[in-house]
């Protein structure tokens, strides 16, 4: 069995980099919350776990603690910042609020050596780390030493090699603590004794293999968006289970140019796997009419989705199972780990389940991974590269990137401005180093002249953004040129629009859709 490190979330915005930290060094581990049954806990093996940082502390009522078994595995423990605070005041430290909390770029003193350091940081150093507290460990547990300290932590990093413990304040996970993808490689590979050995390779042959076993003789039918996570899934569970699986294909009416064309050629020519194209776009306008809310967009277009999917799946017969290309994050951000109501980022997604009228069970291969990864697997599975690459497409599509009402002349003047200014990333070369461009079309009109006419059109705002994992983001530099370019071309292209802006603004951890 591939060795698994076990992640113990405490409501950190920045768990999941403590994952992908993990992953891109061979090491297999999992996102679960503080309060897993102590019996799940044992059932997954971990070789190691991490507890997370948190908005918590300890000293709040009802405050959230990893199960005492954490403690008695015999695994080692890494707490990062309430992790480490959670560690130290369950085995007998004490945990205060600070005089000196600390939010930022700041700086550890290594004042001892430890095996977590080990080929990292050495005695003496003086390194920079990124923290986020307003307790702090004031007392060690027995068994503790300090090994790292800074201006406002007495204790920023401390060690009991022993039982292979250990407590970080900062953040080692987020790019600003230039080592921490070291320490915890150091962790995972030294401490742990993991080998490294977890790759897409290995997963794709272990997911075929539990389609396969999940599945048996039953049918498959499997919805088709017209993005990079279903066509995956199609792909994977075509090579498992063949022509058990039969794919729908349920045209909105909202994706981008040409696209619908190209999902039917691709999956119903290529792969010669059964397809169903369900043309619905008239269906979905109608549903859409006089709607201008955003989450009632989603919602809609969800319920809609379904629908027509449902009817087409009773046309076919016989289906057992309802594939479905959830990912990681849309599982993580669709359950409250530390025991709030959840907060619904991606609420197209059916995470929780499906409607009990479906009578379907759920077949979820990609559960498992990061968009990016699900990038990789699709070459794996011999996917072309202009599906493969194809930038991340929300499923609600154009509905969410026309604010306010949507219309089929909206919807048309979108899909042309949207289609030339990818055209022109690609002309520059530049289509794989952005991870997300689009178009939007503003819910305002601006006053404007173009040659001898005044004239009173839509405004188009244009979004590139670039990201690793999907979960944070920053705008993309383009130079003046380009943009001076794609603005004229979609302004001397598109009637209906007159004035084009270029949107600047970072995301941090979360979705970024324009909504």
């Amino acid at each position: 069995m591939t060795d698994r490190i076990l992640i113990l979330d405490f409501g950190s915005q920045v768990t999941q980099l403590i994952a992908r930290r993990l992953r891109e060094s061979g090491v297999y581990c999992e996102i679960h919350p503080f309060n897993i049954p102590p019996e799940r806990i044992r059932a997954y093996e971990p070789k190691g776990i991490i507890l997370s940082g948190g908005p918590s502390s300890v000293h709040e009522a009802a405050a959230p603690l990893p199960p005492a078994l954490v403690y008695e595995l015999g695994v080692p423990v890494l707490g990062i910042c309430y992790g480490q605070q959670a560690m130290c005041e369950q085995l007998g430290g004490k945990v205060n609020p600070s005089d000196h909390r600390e939010f930022g770029r700041a700086f550890v003193d290594v004042v001892e050596t430890c095996d977590l350091f080990d080929g990292v940081w050495a005695k003496g150093a003086h390194e920079q780390v990124w923290m986020s507290h307003g307790d702090r460990v004031e007392t060690l547990p027995p068994g503790f030493r300090a090994v790292g300290v800074s201006e406002g932590a007495p204790f920023a990093a401390v060690a009991d090699d022993k039982r292979h413990f250990y407590g970080v304040q900062f953040h080692p996970e987020v790019v600003h603590t230039p080592h921490g993808a070291a320490l915890l490689h150091a962790f995972t590979h030294k401490i742990a004794g993991c080998k490294g050995d977890w790759s897409m390779a290995a997963f794709k042959h272990q997911a075929i293999e539990r389609a396969r076993q999940q599945v048996g003789k039953g049918k498959v039918i499997c919805g088709l968006s017209g993005g990079v996570d279903s066509a995956v899934v199609a792909a994977l569970l075509h090579e498992a289970i063949g022509d058990q699986l039969t794919c729908i294909f349920v045209d909105t009416g909202l994706l981008r140019g040409k696209e619908a064309d190209e999902v039917v050629t691709l999956f119903r020519d290529h792969y010669n796997i059964p397809l169903i194209h369900s043309d619905a776009g008239s269906l979905f306008l109608q549903k859409l009419d006089g709607i201008t809310d955003p989450e009632q967009k989603r919602k809609i277009i969800g319920a809609t989705f379904i629908d027509v999917f449902d009817e087409e799946a009773k046309k076919i017969g016989g289906a057992d199972f309802l594939a479905q290309g959830t990912l990681y994050p849309d599982v993580i951000e669709s359950v409250s780990f530390t025991g709030g109501p959840s907060v619904t980022i991606k609420s197209h997604h059916n995470v929780g389940g499906l409607p009990a009228r479906m009578k379907l069970k759920l077949v979820e291969p990609l559960r498992e991974l990061f968009k990016d990864e699900v990038r990789v697997l699709g070459k794996e599975l011999g996917l072309p590269d202009s599906m493969v690459k194809r930038h991340p497409f929300p499923g609600p599509g154009l509905a969410i990137r026309i604010p306010g009402e949507i219309t089929q002349e909206k919807i048309e003047i979108l899909r042309k401005a949207d289609a030339i200014y990818l055209e022109e990333i690609r002309n520059a070369g530049l289509y794989d180093e952005i991870w997300q461009a689009f178009a939007v079309l503003l819910p305002v009109k601006s006053v404007g002249v173009m040659g001898d006419y005044r004239t009173y059109d839509h405004v188009c705002a244009l979004r590139a953004v670039t990201s690793t994992d999907g979960m944070t983001a920053d705008y993309f530099p383009f130079a003046h040129e380009f943009l001076g370019r794609a603005a004229t071309r979609i302004i001397n292209e598109v009637r209906g629009i007159n004035r084009v802006v270029y949107d600047i603004t970072s995301k941090p951890p979360g979705t970024i859709e324009w909504e």
